[in-house]
């Protein structure tokens, strides 16, 4: 049996094994909460705002004052294709099993690339906000390594909160550059680990999921 994975489906096997089990080898998916427009619509934005500058061949301010021998990538088929969800960057092992993602957007540094990602919150960032995306971020240059890409051993989590509102109604947002060392390692690691996982037996639940608790109170799996 081939499987086909993304960043966000691999993060279900950290959530809990068994609902990534379920998932793959049952076709049984958790239910679908209401999903929030606001990041789309965000996302959107930003990539638009981003690819205005990128067709100037300038950084955005918010990337210069950081690192101003960077660009933005400008071949703009390719990007269209890697930020596609139904496409991405995608790559294949011995048994034929497809991994894609998609990204935001890429910096290019010399020959390297440099993956840099959206994120939209309600909040300030705390301590370990941006360890949340570790494994989304090191999926990616896993991925762009595999197609034969350099990549930097780092990436970029750009963060937009708003801050405050002004006199005529218009919401300022705050933003955050985090800077982060990537492992690809990690990436071969958790593909591994879903492999293994779905070759075996159902595993048991993870103790924090609600979903296989209500379940396990309300039905019996076989």
């Amino acid at each position: 049996m081939q499987y086909k994975f993304s960043p966000s489906s691999l993060s279900l096997l950290k959530d809990c094994p068994r609902c990534f089990w379920l998932r793959f080898n049952k076709g049984i998916k958790r239910p679908e909460g209401i999903f929030p427009s606001l990041p789309s619509g965000m996302d959107k934005v930003l990539k638009e705002h981003f690819d205005r500058f990128m067709e100037k061949g300038e950084l955005p301010p918010v990337l210069k004052d950081y690192d101003d021998n960077c660009k933005l990538f400008d071949d703009k088929e390719l990007l269209k294709i890697w930020r596609s969800n139904f496409k991405g960057i995608q790559w294949k092992d011995e048994g034929d099993n497809l991994l894609r993602g998609a990204v935001d957007n890429i910096l290019v540094k010399g020959k390297k690339l440099i993956v840099l990602d959206y994120k939209t919150r309600g909040f300030p960032l705390k301590d370990d906000t941006a360890d949340h995306y570790q494994n989304q971020l090191d999926i990616y240059n896993f991925l762009l390594r595999k197609n034969n890409y350099e990549t930097e051993d780092y990436s970029y989590l750009l963060f937009y909160h708003p801050k405050n509102v002004n006199e005529n109604g218009d919401v300022i947002f705050n933003t955050d550059l985090v800077k982060m060392k990537i492992d690809v390692k990690n990436a071969e690691k958790i593909l591994k680990n879903a492999l293994t996982t779905l070759k075996g037996e159902m595993p048991e639940p993870s103790k924090e999921c609600n979903y296989c608790r209500w379940v396990d109170s309300n039905h019996k799996l076989s």
